[in-house]
């Protein structure tokens, strides 16, 4: 049970610590330090003052310590003056007494102003330390800021930040879904041709009905042409095209021969034929066109 406990504080710790280093923001740890030094470097200056107060204190007692002791010298002489010397003896008693305190008050006064002198150099130091961080302080949060900043721009680029990732992933899935709409609509047309899906448009035409009217039509405009290089043939104006009901090939092909017989002059005698091989009574010559 021990050894569990011990684990089970470790993996707590190690938590604790993984989340802390992911919290903490090294601009703002600088901060707080700075602002801690700035604390002690004020507390510093603090006991200083207070120093030098108690310095002042003391020379402000020294100072009537020397007054009274100077008053009480004038009063012995005055005592002795007047042939009271039990009265110059009280005050030269009181006089010495003062001399004792004044000794004490110098001593003290030497210790304070000793402790002073080495405050003073303190807070020196610790001023010169503090401005020092302060500019340190500044560097690595610009250089941090920069490292962030540029951090930031190469996950992007590289398309491993978590926005990017994001983006990437939308794209990916609205390519996916469209190429599986493409797909769906392929397969969709491929079995209307084959005929595998009923065909709700009122066509009603399977891809059987549609090769055999493709090869109508193929007949139709074949039956056509030649009956528009006929007409060419025999020098006259292209007739008029058929109506959608127009006979089969065979009879669009006799109804433009009997086109172009019914156009010839009327110069051609009513015996001629027309034949290759034929002549005209007038010249006796055979037509032209059995040569």
């Amino acid at each position: 049970m021990p050894g569990v406990m011990k684990r089970l504080s470790a993996i707590v710790r190690a938590k604790a610590n993984k989340a802390l280093d992911k919290a903490e923001n090294p601009a703002d740890m600088l901060d707080m330090s700075y602002q801690d030094q700035l604390q002690n470097l004020q507390k510093v200056r603090r006991a200083l003052a207070d120093v030098a107060t108690s310095r002042k204190r003391l020379e402000l007692q020294a100072g009537q310590l020397r007054q009274q002791a100077d008053k009480l010298q004038q009063q012995a002489k005055q005592a002795l003056e007047q042939n009271r010397e039990d009265l110059a003896r009280e005050a030269l008693s009181r006089r010495a007494a003062l001399a004792d305190q004044l000794q004490l008050l110098g001593t003290q006064h030497e210790q304070v102003e000793t402790q002073q002198q080495q405050l003073e150099l303190t807070a020196q130091k610790l001023q010169v330390q503090v401005d020092a961080f302060r500019t340190r302080k500044e560097t690595l949060k610009a250089t941090y800021t920069a490292s962030k900043a540029q951090t930031s721009i190469g996950e992007a680029v590289s398309g491993i930040s978590e926005s990017m990732t994001d983006a990437g992933m939308t794209l990916q899935r609205a390519e996916d879904k469209i190429n599986e709409m493409q797909a769906r609509a392929g397969a969709i047309d491929e079995l209307l041709q084959a005929g595998a899906l009923p065909d709700l448009t009122g066509t009603g035409q399977d891809d059987l009905d549609r090769e055999l009217n493709a090869t109508a039509q193929a007949g139709q405009v074949d039956s056509e042409l030649a009956a528009l290089k006929a007409e060419l043939a025999a020098g006259q104006p292209a007739a008029s095209l058929p109506a959608a009901d127009a006979a089969p090939a065979g009879a669009g092909e006799a109804g433009a021969s009997g086109a172009a017989n019914a156009g010839e002059p009327s110069g051609t005698p009513a015996g001629s034929t027309g034949e290759p091989g034929a002549a005209t009574p007038e010249t006796g010559e055979t037509n032209g066109s059995g040569q």
